[in-house]
């Protein structure tokens, strides 16, 4: 994680910001950004936003907007705010207005990281020849001897 943004106390319900981020996770964030402007669904502008302000985030640290991608994006739910609507024979109906958090981290590209050493596994000689000794195959299933 090179940078993150969070917002929270969003007026909409994560499961319709959850469409939104969908579409774009994993996406190289100048790329996002030019995509969210096109989708036409209200939480489009809330998450524009945090993604602007990752970006910006991580351009404080010195790093080029072009090099990152969205390595994570999630939105949670938030407190609902209760209200009552007045309804038939005396009684209130409830409403709930949902509330959201979101949260963004960026990351460098895969071809801006650097690559880690190759090491050989190692295989354990000693828990295949334990196997083989029990009649135990791969998969874990007894080897049945015809004859």
């Amino acid at each position: 994680m090179i940078a993150k943004a969070e917002v929270k106390h969003i007026r909409g319900s994560a499961r319709k910001i959850r469409q939104v981020i969908d579409l774009i996770r994993g996406m190289n964030a100048v790329e996002a950004m030019n995509f969210l402007k096109f989708i036409n669904k209200r939480p489009t502008y809330y998450v524009a936003k945090v993604l602007h302000s990752a970006v910006a985030n991580a351009k404080s640290k010195g790093l080029d907007a072009e090099a990152l991608v969205i390595s994570k994006i999630t939105a949670d739910e938030g407190p609902r705010w209760k209200r009552y609507r007045a309804a038939t024979f005396g009684r209130a109906g409830e409403i709930l207005k949902k509330t959201s958090h979101i949260k963004i981290e960026l990351d460098l590209g895969k071809e801006m990281q650097p690559e880690p050493p190759k090491t050989a596994p190692v295989a354990s000689k000693k828990i295949e020849k334990k196997h083989r000794l029990a009649g135990v195959g791969k998969a874990g299933v007894k080897a049945v001897k015809k004859g």
